[in-house]
């Protein structure tokens, strides 16, 4: 081996090196760990440097899989001991993945398409994960799209890579839900699920098997790949995988194997454990696509293996469970016999049958449970089949009732903790069946009287029976009376009842019998504390004192703790199914659990009050129940007010229907009234045309003197509104005259002070406005004019028409027709004038306004420019004694500098000064030109 990793390391030909290798290899599998230490650094170093030659690649990669996989021939395994050989793997693992870069090189040859380097690469990343999975998926993770080049593995075409790909990404997502979610969202789901389709389903190999593996590791306790996996209709392609035929006798391993991962695959998706709003959207998706048929049908068939049959049942309880649908469906499936018995009724009968195999049992017991769970519905209907109203009197058909009560007093153990348990579910959280539950009667022997349900409960309690029949019917009783104060009155209306608890509890036995006794104070503790004081026998006070004689407070505490200390009790807390290692240890219901954890505490504290205590707490329950009364009461007030609220949106509804129906109708009135406005148009022409061919038709003006009196009126109304117009026309022109001379008198002032020019601003802008507003008043009436004219053009046609027309006219009966025609269509011209009219009056109305609100302007205006003017006069005054001041100040220096003269001190010219200063600053402006 030395000699062999030399040549390896020193050699210069690719040959030699590659026989090295070789040789290695075949030394690996039996001196595997002398190859592991001086080899493994040499074939690192070769993938590294001859990449180009694939076949020393495979060579290394295949000695340095046989060096870290613990996969070894059986010859070698009996000599070694498992535990050397599990540490010499890990230890070389441990070794291979120091340097990070030698797995990311591994996840590069992995790319490589040649089957020499791909396949021998994935056995030994496979080996590596084994060995030591969370470091290596942690390098995987951080390496860039480490987890990517690894899912191209599943769309290789050679079966072998395929396969081998499948089992590396089942080592990849061992609970790691970061690289599960890539893996998912690489389009994992279609590509697992075409491979199962490709090898046909159940009926297919171990393919099938490792596919459906690594989709448990995907999808387990993984919410978010659960909600991917519902959301892209994956739950769909898992319906074909439960076709199952008529014949179902001789299935292979493979195909047991394959359905059962297959069936715990639909439980992962609905698990108890799940969110609650996740695992019901997978129920309904799992109803509408019809794989909840399909499993009721796997259900139902014959010669189905056992194992199969009972993870089909554990199945169906998960997809029905909590989910009212799925449940209904569920209560509707019969039993392929003759005559049809429901599904449920075939079930409990495979429950209390002692011959079937306890794991069966079991699965039918957790199936009944589901369908009862949060289904007052399917409460109901069970616990009537034991209703002396609804038993059938004839005995053909068996109830599910009858079978439960037949468990109930059976002589097997197991039958009777599964029926107690089993009703105990019937009444989980439903006072209303727990008082109905108390009328049953059962017929114990012939010619003695029936007794009740309960009665028979306690009667089978005191004769001694096994512990596992005690625990189930005591269980049964705890559920029953919990919040039911009838059936705690029914219970202790029976007096050996309470004898017999407290003469349980009060004795020393063994341990077997701690289990039972915490029971009896359970069931006691809740007699005491659900205790409505009806018996004068038994009131809260009297039970209290008979403990405290009997049994004593401490030791009655310390004996209901006994139920939660029990290692049994623990274990079904944990899980809604019941799963039991054997008959033996099925002690405790999970719902059972919940009910003690609510109830431990209450007792206790119930055991210690006082019966001043008891009776404050009494007040407040019944201010309480007031309260609650109250409530009911508002809610049924909110109840009708809704019903109220829901009729009359109904009936605006109905409003707004019928509305829209008469907008319609309207709107197709109005288009049909249109239509004879134009056709009414078009024979108004054709009618002048006629009048003007035959003016023998025309004096219809004379058939009564109404006509011409109306035109008159209107050609005096007319003549007003010229008149009217021609004033409104002179008083605009005298506005602008005076705005004008405003405007002129403005411009004459441009040259005084900032604060007139602001005022003067000011003006101008009310003058621009003003203007604005006559132009807009001009164009008013300019269209005023316009209408005008039109109407002159009315009323000259109508004056054609007038002389026009013939007093010659014949009384034939066309000439009479066209008459009354030309009489309506006048009075509707007249009607059509009269309101063109009032529109010219309201115009005017309009136009007056304006002018009023011209007018205002124009004074304002008015005073804004006297004051203006006074403004001015002022500022020429200031002007004026400011010159005055100038004037005598210049006398006065004149006066100085010739007194300064006189006294001989030289003084300058005025014009000597003045030009000095000029040139100063001709200067000065020349230096600014430079700069």
């Amino acid at each position: 081996i030395q000699k062999l990793c030399d040549r390896v390391a020193s050699s210069t030909l690719l040959d030699d090196r590659r026989d090295a290798v070789r040789a290695l290899k075949s030394l690996s599998k039996k001196y595997r760990l002398e190859v592991g230490i001086q080899a493994m650094e040499h074939l690192i170093h070769v993938l590294q440097t001859d990449r180009s030659d694939s076949e020393i690649i495979g060579y290394a990669l295949d000695t340095l899989y046989n060096v870290i996989s613990n996969d070894l021939e059986e010859e070698e395994q009996e000599e070694n001991s498992a535990k050397q050989v599990d540490d010499l793997g890990s230890q070389f693992t441990e070794i291979f993945i120091k340097q990070q870069e030698n797995v990311t090189l591994l996840l590069t040859l992995v790319e490589e398409f040649d089957f020499h380097v791909r396949w021998p690469g994935v056995k030994l990343l496979t080996s590596l994960l084994k060995q030591q999975g969370p470091q290596v998926q942690q390098i995987i993770l951080v390496s860039p799209m480490g987890v990517s080049r690894l899912m191209d593995l599943l769309a290789d075409s050679r079966e072998v890579i395929r396969n081998d790909g499948v089992l590396l990404l089942q080592q990849l997502t061992k609970s790691n839900a970061a690289i599960q979610k890539i893996v998912a969202f690489e389009n994992a789901f279609e590509r697992l699920l075409d491979i199962i389709t490709e090898e046909g389903n159940s009926d297919g190999g171990i393919v099938v098997e490792d596919c459906l593996l690594l989709l448990q590791n995907l999808l387990k306790n993984n919410n978010s790949n659960q909600n991917f996996f519902k959301e892209g209709s994956y739950i769909q392609r898992m319906k074909p995988w439960f076709e199952v035929g008529d014949d179902n006798c001789g299935w292979s391993a493979q195909k047991v194997t394959n359905l059962h991962l297959m069936l715990q695959l639909v439980r992962v998706l609905v698990s108890p454990t799940n969110p609650p709003g996740a695992t019901s959207s997978c129920q309904k998706a799992m109803f509408h696509c019809g794989l909840l048929q399909q499993l009721c049908t796997i259900l139902m068939a014959t010669g189905v293996p056992a194992d199969i049959l009972t993870e089909t049942i554990n199945t169906v309880s998960e997809v029905i469970r909590g989910c009212q649908t799925n449940q209904d469906y569920f209560a509707s499936v019969n039993a392929p016999s003759n005559p049809p018995r429901p599904a449920i009724v075939v079930l409990l009968m495979s429950m209390v049958n002692e011959r079937q195999p306890f794991v069966l049992r079991c699965a039918v017991l957790y199936c009944f449970q589901c369908f009862l769970y949060k289904n007052q519905k399917g409460q109901g209907e069970i616990v009537s089949t034991l209703l002396p109203s609804t038993i059938d009197a004839t005995g053909n058909s068996v109830s599910a009732g009858q079978l439960l009560c037949g468990g109930l007093f059976s002589t097997d153990s197991l039958s009777n903790w599964c029926a107690a348990v089993a009703l105990a579910h019937a009444l989980q959280e439903n006072a209303t069946l727990k008082e109905q539950l108390l009328r049953v009667q059962l017929a114990t022997s012939i010619g003695n009287p029936p007794v009740s349900l309960l009665q028979q409960c306690t009667n089978i309690l005191s004769q001694g029976s096994k512990v596992q029949t005690r625990v189930g019917l005591l269980m049964l009783l705890c559920t029953w009376l919990s919040n039911c104060s009838i059936a705690v009155t029914h219970f202790l209306h029976n007096p050996a009842n309470v004898p017999f608890l407290t003469g349980q509890i009060a004795e020393n036995l063994g341990e077997e019998e701690q289990l039972v006794q915490g029971l009896c104070a359970l069931l006691l503790g809740i007699s005491i504390y659900y205790n409505d004081n009806s018996l004068e026998n038994y009131r809260k006070e009297k039970l209290k004192q008979l403990i405290e004689k009997r049994i004593g407070r401490e030791n009655f505490i310390e004996k209901l703790g006994f139920i939660s200390k029990h290692e049994l009790y623990s274990r079904a807390a944990q899980k809604p199914q019941p799963s039991f290692s054997s008959p033996d240890h099925m002690m405790f219901d999970h719902e059972f659990t919940k009910l003690v954890k609510e109830l431990e505490g209450v007792i206790s504290k119930a055991i210690y009050k006082s019966s001043e205590e008891d009776k404050k707490e009494e007040e407040v329950k019944k201010t309480l129940e007031q309260h609650d009364n109250i409530v009911t009461h508002y809610k049924k007030v909110i109840r009708e007010q809704d019903q109220e609220l829901e009729e009359l949106k109904q009936r605006i509804n109905t409003l707004t229907s019928q509305n829209e129906q008469l907008q319609a109708t309207v709107t197709q009135q109005v288009s049909q009234i249109q239509q004879h406005k134009d056709q009414y148009n078009l024979l108004k022409v054709q009618l002048g045309k006629d009048s003007q061919h035959h003016n023998s038709h025309g004096d219809t003006f004379q058939i009564n003197g109404i006509q011409t009196e109306e035109v008159s009126k209107l050609k005096e109304e007319l003549e007003e509104w010229k008149n009217k117009h021609e004033l409104l026309q002179g008083q605009l022109k005298e506005k602008d005259s005076v705005i004008e001379k405003l405007n002129s008198s403005q411009l004459e002032m441009g040259t005084t002070e900032q604060s007139s020019q602001t005022s003067k601003l000011g003006g101008l802008e009310h003058s621009s406005e003003l203007q604005k507003e006559l132009e807009m008043l001009r164009s008013q009436i300019q269209l005023q004019s316009v209408e005008i004219s039109k109407l002159q053009m009315e009323n000259q046609k109508l004056q054609v028409m007038n002389t026009t027309a013939d007093p010659m006219l014949g009384d034939s009966g066309a000439t009479a027709a066209t008459s009354s025609e030309l009489e309506r269509r006048l009075e509707q011209e007249i009607k059509e004038l009269k309101s063109q009219v009032k529109t010219l009056s309201e115009e005017k109305e309009s136009l007056k306004q304006n002018l009023d609100s011209s007018s205002s302007t124009v004074a304002i205006l008015q005073d804004e420019k006297s004051k203006l003017q006074r403004e001015v006069a002022e500022s020429k005054k200031e002007q004026d004694d400011l010159l005055v001041l100038l004037a005598d100040q210049d006398q006065k220096i004149s006066a100085l500098k010739i007194k300064l003269k006189d006294l001989g001190v030289p003084v300058e010219d005025e014009d000597d000064t003045e030009s000095g200063d000029q040139g100063d600053e001709d200067e000065d402006g020349d230096e600014e030109e430079q700069d």
